[in-house]
């Protein structure tokens, strides 16, 4: 009986692991500048017919919050409150879907838990 090994290991089968580690690498390089490009984006979102806009980076943060003069009303203020929680998160989605798209391009629609 020959000893020929694992296959994959060794012999031609090392150069495949030499170019799969190669590849992987190169993946890993690409997804680090994926995601310093998507930390400076900026996605924003409105509600309220514009009456409360949030603008979100790449990083989750809020970075501004914009609320029109003629929707604060002092009697009235849980439906501010709502307006303001459904563009935030709204926003967080809009950022969400911007990564998923991003990583998509990058790993070829394959779905790897864990990236972003």
């Amino acid at each position: 009986m020959a000893k020929k090994g694992f296959p994959g290991m060794g012999g031609m089968g090392g150069m495949n692991m030499n170019k799969m580690l190669k590849q992987a690498q190169k993946m890993q390089e690409e997804m680090e500048r994926a995601q310093k490009e998507l930390e400076a984006k900026e996605v924003e979102a409105s509600v309220g017919g514009g009456a409360v806009t949030v603008k979100v980076n790449g990083k989750k943060e809020v970075v501004a919050i914009t609320i029109k003069e003629e929707v604060v009303d002092p009697d009235d203020i849980e439906m501010l409150q709502d307006l303001v929680m459904s563009a935030v998160n709204e926003a967080l989605r809009n950022i969400d879907d911007l990564q998923a798209s991003q990583m998509s391009r990058l790993t070829g629609g394959m779905n790897i838990p864990g990236l972003f």
